[in-house]
């Protein structure tokens, strides 16, 4: 079988290589250059995708700017961005993009399927009309079902085969078809009824992170003012062993999903007059961390008789999540504007992100930073940093992470 895979970031290419590893064919298709002169060189820049591994499939994995190549494919994936635009809705663009570059070379039999986080209905009533651009027609002339991505960028025990997958289709047919596919790459296949139910299958997944994310940040802002250590209060909540699941406060939300798809779902809920309430309070509420982040280190200076202005603050980590150096939406680039805003000088250490483009900024020694910092705040729980040096060295450490439980000091103050 011969799969094509619009979009080689880090949902398209992981997906692209467990296909080749497999012992199809695939093609790729991306319109960055660089991206595609990279994976055909046997590079690659995503994280989970190590390049020693994409080299070895150079026989079965070929890259191209140019769509033509997905004229001859069997299936094709569609696994392009959806941010959001500047008033918090959806940027369907790359979508439609996508889509029309397929149109002009979709054929008769093949299987579609969009991989990219969206609001329900983004299949049929938005992609679906642009296919059939081609004079071909969904569910009889070619098959076309959404298939929501589940990866977790860094995770080893959770992998494109061993994480079941949901398939929604057009028809029983485009259903049938999808399965198919994914079967050859993922253990379990889970079918629903509608691309419509696959889509909010994905955003209920996210959405109930983001909800509990933000219930643990305002219980943080709460114990902090009553005085009660709120990681203590969640790990004895944590030994119930029913009815509770464990989440931990943190600076903010970040990653590809996470700070997104609550205002997918709030964008789509308008069309049916219907205010999802709950659901776009949860992300503001993990929209404004970062602001009580940076009142926190304020604060904490100011304990120390220093003002914000010309302090120098080294923040621990910029990537969205630890182990990983993903920066997509990472609270850490909201905390380090902000207080350059008020005249800190800031510098970061991570072990994982050499340069921040959009700070100017490179990735600073612990050997020299730490003992000449006025501040280290504890941004990214990356585990391979020793906590225990970051606290005995430098003057006054901040963690948002409770990466220094265990660890009692005079210097030390935790979320």
């Amino acid at each position: 079988m011969k799969v094509g895979i619009i979009g080689l970031g880090y949902v398209g290419l992981p997906l692209a290589v467990a296909f080749a590893e497999a012992g199809h064919e695939v093609a790729g298709v991306d319109v960055s250059e660089r991206v595609v002169e990279g994976v055909n060189a046997g590079r690659s820049q995503v994280e989970d995708v190590p390049g020693q591994r994409l080299a070895g499939l150079a026989g079965s994995l070929s890259a191209s700017t140019d769509p033509a190549v997905l004229g001859d494919c069997e299936a094709v994936l569609i696994c392009v961005p959806t941010p959001l635009a500047n008033q918090r809705e959806p940027d369907l663009s790359y979508i439609a993009d996508a889509g029309r570059a397929l149109a002009a070379v979709l054929r008769t039999g093949q299987l579609v399927v969009l991989e990219s986080t969206t609001y329900p209905g983004t299949t049929r009533e938005r992609l679906q009309p642009i296919l059939e651009e081609s004079g071909l027609a969904a569910g009889r002339d070619f098959q076309l079902a959404f298939s929501p991505e589940r990866i977790d960028p860094g995770r080893t025990d959770h992998t494109i085969r061993s994480t079941p997958k949901v398939v929604g289709g057009l028809t029983e047919r485009c259903r049938e078809r999808a399965v198919e596919v994914y079967s050859e790459i993922c253990d379990e296949v889970v079918v629903v009824s509608s691309p419509e139910a696959a889509e909010m299958t994905k955003l209920l997944e996210n959405i109930f992170r983001s909800v509990n994310i933000a219930l643990v940040n305002e219980l943080s802002v709460l114990c902090e003012r009553m005085g009660i250590d709120v990681w203590e209060v969640i790990d004895a909540a944590a030994t119930k062993p029913y009815g509770f699941m464990r989440f931990e406060p943190g600076p903010g939300m970040g990653g590809h999903c996470l700070p997104v798809d609550p205002f997918y779902l709030a964008f789509k809920a308008r069309e049916y007059d219907f205010p999802a309430e709950f659901v776009e309070l949860a992300g503001k509420v993990n929209q404004q961390q970062p602001h009580y982040c940076v009142e926190r280190v304020v604060r904490a200076l100011n304990g120390v008789g220093k003002p914000a202005r010309d302090s120098r603050v080294l923040l621990l980590g910029v990537a969205y999540k630890g182990g990983v150096g993903d920066m997509r939406e990472s609270p850490a680039l909201k905390i380090a504007h902000m207080l350059r805003e008020l005249g800190a000088e800031v510098a970061y250490h991570d072990p994982h992100v050499a340069e921040v483009a959009e700070l100017g900024l490179a990735s600073v020694a612990l050997d020299e930073e730490l003992g000449s910092c006025d501040v280290a705040c504890v941004i990214t729980a990356h585990p391979s940093l020793d906590y225990e040096r970051v606290v005995a060295e430098a003057p006054l450490v901040v963690d948002f992470r409770g990466a220094t439980r265990g660890i009692v000091a005079d210097n030390l103050i935790r979320l």
